[in-house]
């Protein structure tokens, strides 16, 4: 490791508050990467009649488990299939019992139900845990984020890249472009888009894609256009060098430091609209496992308020420590801080 990064990686220890919610976020996002692992309505190991069985991996029938059961995927929580699975073995059941889509069963009040030693959370109006689709919601959000964020960025750069290095005409036409294609209602658009083809995650994100590119592009273009002006810039020109191989080996690096201070908050606000989207009605399909569905849900439930509390909690927390990392992902960038100019 260079000692420029050494620097860099001390930095952004010293920052206490970003680097502690850095390792929160780590194992919060770890937890629901194993989300169905976690949170099941599957057994996670079965012992049945000396034989190993893993039906969070893998579809068994009920007649599997008896021959007066019918030839239909088993449903472990039945009565008759636990016991009769428990005559000749064992499971083991994961530390939630329920999956995002599972219909929580002898809620013993009509859902939404409040917080109990079964649901952690209480359920919503469809009696489903609200732990779990916390969970699941969670892990969608971030890896949505995650897509649209690197996606975004790669355009974005390569886009800001080639109108500072060539600047003139090119940078002239590119930008009116930016200032068209950046004032066009991209909401509209997405509810006219929603009429026409059902919402999926990757159609969000395609249709979100053709939009969040522009927010590097200008740091990017504002970098390579002071970049190519550079003494060694120029000599690598004089001396044959390929447009391509200037703006990779010389420029880029220099412009990276701007703008992977941007990636935390760009992550952020990533996922902020994929809450928003669902919020209103046009993200993902119904049933999915949603943060802002969820807070839908505490919209139209007030009598329920573990819905809305949870979802402003889960939120709002997740934003507070991107933030975070964001802060300290810029002083770990700052020339002040690591003594490098």
């Amino acid at each position: 490791m260079s000692p420029l990064n050494r620097r860099r990686l001390a930095a952004f220890r010293a920052h206490r508050r970003g680097f502690y919610a850095f390792w929160v976020f780590l194992v919060l996002f770890g937890i629901s990467l194993c989300a169905g692992v976690v949170a099941n309505d599957r057994p996670l190991v079965v012992r049945f009649d000396g034989h190993f069985l893993f039906p969070v991996v893998h579809d068994y029938s009920e007649d599997h488990f008896g021959a007066d059961f019918m030839p239909t995927e088993a449903d472990y929580a039945d009565p008759e299939v636990a016991a009769a699975i428990r005559a000749h073995g064992w499971m083991i059941w994961p530390p939630i019992p329920f999956s995002y889509n599972t219909t929580v069963d002898n809620l013993g009040a009509s859902a939404p139900s409040p917080p109990s030693w079964r649901n952690w959370l209480g359920t919503d109006d469809q009696a489903r845990d609200v732990l779990a689709r916390v969970i699941y919601g969670f892990r969608i959000s971030i890896l949505f984020g995650f897509t649209l964020t690197i996606l975004a960025s790669a355009i974005g750069i390569l886009a800001g890249a080639v109108q500072g290095y060539y600047g003139g005409l090119t940078d002239l036409l590119f930008q009116r472009f930016i200032e068209i294609w950046s004032g066009l209602p991209d909401l509209f658009m997405l509810i006219i888009l929603s009429s026409i083809i059902a919402p999926s995650f990757w159609v969000l994100l395609l249709f979100l894609l053709l939009f969040n590119w522009i927010n590097l592009t200008g740091v990017v273009r504002a970098e390579f256009l002071r970049g190519r002006t550079l003494d060694y810039v120029r000599a690598a020109k004089a001396l044959g060098v390929s447009d391509f191989a200037v703006m990779r080996r010389h420029i880029l690096p220099n412009a990276m430091t701007a703008t992977l201070t941007f990636l935390p908050f760009t992550l952020s606000g990533s996922v902020t609209i994929l809450a928003s989207l669902d919020f209103l009605g046009f993200g993902l399909p119904p049933g999915s496992p949603s943060l802002g569905e969820l807070v839908s849900q505490g919209r139209d439930n007030l009598q329920a308020p573990w819905l809305g509390i949870t979802a402003f909690v889960v939120l709002g927390g997740l934003l507070i420590l991107l933030i975070f990392i964001g802060e300290a992902v810029r002083d770990a960038f700052n020339p002040r801080k690591t003594g490098f100019r």
